[in-house]
């Protein structure tokens, strides 16, 4: 049996330490393992620029804060290509049940509010994706803190 727990574990640790994501494994004496997992800004924009998928919007940037994630783009006019518009929201990244959650306020284009349905189609886009991301080979664990500081998004997970 200690055999197998062995094995599984080092399966779990190689796969973790092969995705996109940095990664610090620690074992709990009671058995479960702690892994956190860190995001940089680069990935981060990455994600958010497929999340949003909006031929219209580019030059997404992605600035982290102290708890919070800054958004800005710029977006084409539909029937006025050479007008450009600013897109602009704050990205707060949560835990719910043992979930990532992303929760977009402040969504403007050019200082008018961005309908309610393509904000929270935003939201559980992006918190899917970075799931998704942070996720590969660790799909029985339970989230259980998500901190942003202005270096990277640091996600603390129980298994």
């Amino acid at each position: 049996m200690k055999k197998i727990s062995s094995i599984i574990v080092f399966l779990l640790v190689s796969a973790l330490l092969l995705s996109a994501c940095q990664k610090n494994i620690t074992r709990n004496p009671d058995g479960s393992i702690t892994a956190e997992t860190s995001i940089t800004q680069a990935e981060l924009q990455q994600v958010i620029t497929e999340a949003i998928a909006d031929p219209l919007i580019k030059n997404i940037t992605v600035t982290l804060h102290s708890g919070y994630i800054s958004v800005t783009g710029e977006r084409e006019r539909l029937n006025d290509p050479g007008k450009v518009d600013t897109l602009s929201l704050r990205l707060d990244l949560g835990v719910s049940n043992g979930v990532l959650t992303a929760s977009i306020s402040s969504a403007q284009i050019d200082g008018v509010s961005i309908e309610a349905s393509r904000v929270e189609n935003w939201n559980q886009t992006i918190a899917n994706r970075l799931a998704n991301l942070i996720e590969r080979g660790n799909r029985n664990a339970t989230l259980q803190s998500v901190s942003i500081t202005p270096e990277q998004v640091l996600m603390v997970w129980v298994k």
